[in-house]
C-alpha cells in the first residue's frame, strides 16, 4: 500500500474540472484508490465522491493506493495533483 499527502493550492479547491480529470486518471489503474479529507474517505474513481469532499484551498488530503500497480499509480496521481490542484 502506498500513501501520500497533498495540500490543495488551487484557489477554488477541488472543483468539477480537476476532479473529473483526477477520477479519469485514477480509473486507469487497477489498484484501489481512496482520498481522505477532513475525516471523510471516498473512492477516488467516483467523481461525485471526490467533489463531495469539498476540499478547499489549504486543505490536506491523503491519497491511498493499494494494488498491483500502486507504485506507478501513486507517482502519477501525486504528479497530477501538483500540476493541477
Amino acid at each position: 500500500m502506498k500513501e501520500f499527502k497533498y495540500v490543495i493550492t488551487d484557489a477554488e479547491g477541488i472543483h468539477a474540472r480537476p476532479a473529473t480529470m483526477f477520477v479519469k486518471k485514477a480509473a486507469g489503474f487497477k489498484s484501489d484508490i481512496n482520498i481522505e479529507a477532513e475525516g471523510k474517505k471516498v473512492n477516488a474513481k467516483g467523481v461525485l465522491g471526490v467533489m463531495g469532499l469539498g476540499a478547499k484551498k489549504g486543505a490536506e488530503i491523503t491519497v491511498t493506493v493499494d494494488g498491483e500497480d500502486e507504485e506507478i499509480a501513486a507517482a502519477e496521481l501525486e504528479t497530477f495533483l501538483k500540476e493541477n490542484l
